[in-house]
């Protein structure tokens, strides 16, 4: 082999291996623990799942509690939440700043009864999308720093979208432009086809980058049930609305996410 073809070689297997290392990771999450029983199925396609820390949206009770070490030993990779304030919960707060960091010590508290290690990456879940309102933004900062001053990272769960109120804004551009020197890790939601692939599983997901913000770490491109007004051109959930993976009772929905990383919260390689 002449010199000049060994060097040729050498950069094509340079590139594929650029290629597949930017290439992102398969992950799910879901409000309801999946069962002890369930995880060696799904681990057959999804690299890591999200993991909450206090109620869900909506719920009542947790019941990811207690199931920090199966999903470990199950082989999964972490994107550790913590349920954050809905805007009807701040506006009669006179201090959401106050509130934001009762809220962080109580994430933080959490994650170490969950035995998650410091330098994990907590993520705020924010449901609402637009303009993050004053007190919005006072109680996400403060759940930040809070988080950060207690040695943990910090993350955020947002919109990747537009706000369709006329303004066009969208969250985590918003949230990142007003953050200062914060370090914040942002996972993105975009469920709308395209550029988000529907309910889908491929063996090489699209990286975060894809779905429309490109400082996302993780990108969320399929909720289920299926979200008429903002996937409604995704043709491929189930004809109840709702995104199944393989290999697991008909039950158990899915959201799809995918990632930088086989654990996006950093958890197992510390």
């Amino acid at each position: 082999m002449t010199l000049l073809l060994r060097i040729l070689c050498a950069l094509g297997a340079l590139s594929a291996s650029l290629s597949y290392a930017q290439t992102g990771y398969l992950g799910f999450d879901r409000n309801e623990y999946p069962g002890d029983a369930n995880l060696k199925a799904l681990k057959q396609t999804f690299a890591y799942t999200g993991y909450w820390l206090n109620n869900p949206p909506g719920g009542t009770s947790n019941s990811w509690a207690g199931h920090r070490s199966a999903v470990e030993a199950a082989g999964f990779g972490f994107l550790v939440l913590f349920n954050g304030r809905l805007y009807a919960e701040l506006k009669s707060e006179t201090n959401a700043q106050r509130v934001g960091k009762s809220d962080a010590l109580m994430a933080v508290s959490s994650a170490r009864r969950e035995g998650f290690p410091r330098g994990a990456i907590i993520f705020l879940d924010q449901e609402q999308g637009g303009r993050m309102l004053p007190e919005q933004k006072a109680y996400i900062y403060a759940w930040v720093d809070g988080v950060t001053a207690a040695g943990f990272r910090a993350g955020i769960y947002c919109s990747g979208t537009a706000s369709r109120d006329g303004q066009n804004v969208v969250t985590a551009e918003d949230i990142r432009q007003s953050a200062g020197e914060r370090k914040i890790v942002y996972w993105a939601i975009n469920d709308g086809c395209p550029p988000a692939p529907g309910c889908a599983f491929p063996p090489r997901p699209p990286e975060p980058s894809k779905s429309g913000i490109p400082f996302a770490e993780v990108w969320q491109f399929a909720q289920s049930p299926r979200r008429k007004d903002a996937a409604g051109h995704c043709t491929n959930y189930a004809s109840d609305g709702e995104c199944y993976p393989p290999g697991v009772p008909k039950g158990l929905h899915v959201d799809v996410n995918s990632a930088l990383a086989e654990d996006p919260s950093g958890v197992r390689s510390r």
